[in-house]
């Protein structure tokens, strides 16, 4: 057993936890969902390889679909956190808006840093632009990737790309609909 693996099994207790998800923030209620999914995997089930971060596979993002956003909407925000991460706070593992809703999906990659086109990209937990793949500690236990997309009312605009506090400050009061899709991911 690495030293990873040991320190990953003492700590599977330790889970940020669900209530700090940017879906729990009371400003980004909303009264409809709407329905988010991927080709690469189902609701609740195992992410590919392929989408986990670097060193554990080949970090790119997940294709995605959406079906059932409102008349209205203008913007749709997307963000990923992992509430298992043994720490305080979900690690925020994907921050992207301007994403057109009739579009109804994305391809596989379209959030990868420097191929994300339209698309614009904040900084998630670790500064990093774009998607930053499943990595959990080995040894802690299976981890949850919530995605969390956010159908607005308003077109999102910063003049620097937004962490997770600007972006949901900025959403605030705005969202009309919003639709959550989860995978899982474990490093042995």
């Amino acid at each position: 057993m690495s030293l990873e693996s040991a320190l990953g099994r003492l700590l599977r207790p330790v889970r940020a936890g669900d209530a700090r998800l940017v879906w729990n923030d009371p400003r980004l209620r909303a009264r409809g969902t709407f329905v988010l999914s991927s080709a690469a995997f189902k609701d609740g089930g195992l992410m590919p390889a392929r989408t986990a971060g670097r060193g554990a596979g080949d970090n790119i993002s997940p294709p995605l679909e959406w079906t059932g956003v409102p008349v209205g909407a203008v913007d749709l925000a997307l963000i990923v956190q992992d509430p298992d991460a043994p720490l305080l706070r979900p690690v925020t593992h994907l921050i992207a808006y301007g994403l057109e809703p009739c579009a109804g999906s994305v391809a596989e990659g379209a959030f990868d840093a420097g191929r994300a086109g339209d698309v614009r990209l904040g900084r998630g937990s670790f500064g990093r632009m774009g998607w930053d793949g499943p990595r959990p500690v080995a040894g802690h236990g299976p981890h949850r990737y919530v995605f969390q997309m956010f159908a607005l009312a308003t077109r999102l605009k910063f003049a620097k790309p937004p962490d997770l506090a600007a972006i949901s400050a900025a959403m605030a009061g705005a969202v009309l609909s919003r639709g959550q899709f989860i995978g899982r991911y474990e490093r042995i």
